[in-house]
């Protein structure tokens, strides 16, 4: 058989250890016993004077009698609330260690059942403009900046969560898997008709034939010289320079023609052939195969591996190093939306409305899906406080009125002794 663990006890909030309440329960603790010894002592006083002191003697030893009765009714009663009265275990008394747990669950179901209702909930709601409660709270000088800060502190905390070794393949896992799963063909192509259409691709040969001309003019005596090697010794040197020069000559003029004819025909056959490999992108298998294979060789690359390795820290020191810095744009940015989303809560009706409207929705549900975990959170919360501690705290918290019920008792009783007493006299 298992034998069922004790729980944990939970202290009780030290606010409920006032001494100023302690105090005040004291003090009226000496007030009502007093009252009681003063009714103890003139019924003592009545008694040995006896009847033949006067016929006012019976008057008061019957209120005082009384007194002493409602007091000791009344001291019995308050006390077994807390505790048994002169220790002894007599039935029905200690009612609040005894019923802890019973009292907890009645107190948590109360709760539920007229508290945390969607009903109850939606109807405060009704009351108060939760738009412009929240839109007034963020908007409060300074807020939007330390709400910011709040965010890249919890941004901090959670990367501090996230171990890198356990990230670091699952992203990069994730990126090789999603770039081998994306056909590059298409890719390649839809670039590619963006480039054509945009007349880019005359622009981009525009530059190479420019480029290509000033690497020939800056490295001409290197191509003079690689002439002079090639051609036989018989030959003069002012033959190869003649040669050269109309060689390199002819070749600069026809890259300077290509480069400002956009109608001449090198420049028409390049933009037909890429025009033809666009559509051989979209529609020849063994095309799209070769950029497959390209594409497969790359992701290979030991450079790129590391590449996709290193993408989670870099990403997540990027964001750590703005979200530390006040002066970040990424701070800044937050903060900036923090403040617009503060004036739409106050000013924009359509945003007001949809807000008023969903919390409504949000709180009702929020309600419905807690309210028993909340219930059971009071009740096992109450069932785990200390019998003894929670009896005192109680008796704290509500013991200085409860000394009134005792007064009363004395001065109720000692009245009621008195009127019993004076029917009595004069029916007698």
């Amino acid at each position: 058989m298992r034998v069922p663990q004790p729980r944990p006890s939970v202290p009780l909030a030290s606010s409920l250890d006032d001494p100023e309440r302690a105090g005040d329960l004291t003090r009226m603790k000496r007030l009502a016993t007093g009252l009681f010894l003063l009714a103890a002592a003139v019924f003592l006083a009545c008694v040995l004077l006896g009847g033949d002191a006067g016929s006012w003697v019976g008057y008061v030893r019957a209120t005082a009698e009384a007194s002493m009765v409602g007091a000791l009714a009344d001291w019995f009663a308050v006390t077994a609330l807390f505790r048994h009265p002169l220790g002894l275990p007599i039935p029905h008394t200690a009612i609040i260690p005894r019923k802890k747990d019973q009292i907890g669950e009645s107190l948590g179901t109360f709760v539920q059942e007229n508290f945390l209702t969607r009903s109850v909930v939606e109807a405060k709601l009704t009351t108060i403009d939760v738009p412009g409660r929240l839109g007034a709270f963020l908007a409060s000088p300074g807020r939007a900046e330390r709400l910011a800060g709040d965010a890249a502190a919890a941004v901090t905390a959670l990367s501090e969560l996230l171990r890198d070794e356990d990230l670091e393949p699952a992203v990069a896992d994730l990126v090789d898997r999603k770039l081998h799963a994306t056909p590059a063909a298409p890719a390649v192509a839809r670039v590619l008709e963006l480039v054509v259409e945009g007349d880019r691709h005359q622009e981009v040969m525009s530059v190479a034939l420019r480029g290509l001309s000033r690497f020939l003019q800056d490295n001409r005596l290197v191509f003079r010289a690689q002439l002079g090697d090639a051609s036989p010794s018989w030959v003069p040197d002012w033959v190869d320079d003649r040669v050269f020069d109309r060689v390199f000559a002819g070749l600069q003029s026809f890259l300077e023609e290509v480069g400002t004819d956009p109608r001449h025909e090198l420049r028409r056959s390049y933009d037909a052939r890429l025009r033809a490999y666009v559509h051989a992108l979209r529609t020849d298998p063994d095309t799209a195969a070769r950029i497959e294979d390209l594409k497969k060789e790359l992701l290979e690359h030991p450079a790129v591996r590391a590449w996709s390795g290193s993408l989670w820290t870099n990403a997540k020191n990027a964001v750590l190093s703005a979200a530390a810095d006040p002066d970040s744009e990424l701070r800044s940015r937050l903060a900036g939306l923090i403040g617009d989303g503060a004036r739409l809560l106050q000013h924009d009706p359509t945003v007001r409305e949809l807000v008023q409207r969903h919390s409504h929705s949000i709180a009702g549900y929020l309600v419905e899906r807690f309210s028993a975990d909340v219930a059971d959170l009071v009740s096992s919360t109450v069932a785990r406080w200390d019998t003894e501690e929670t009896s005192r705290r109680i008796e704290l918290q509500v013991g200085r009125d409860l000394q009134w019920i005792r007064v009363n008792g004395t001065v109720v009783g000692g009245l009621a002794g008195l009127v019993i007493y004076t029917v009595a006299q004069l029916l007698g």
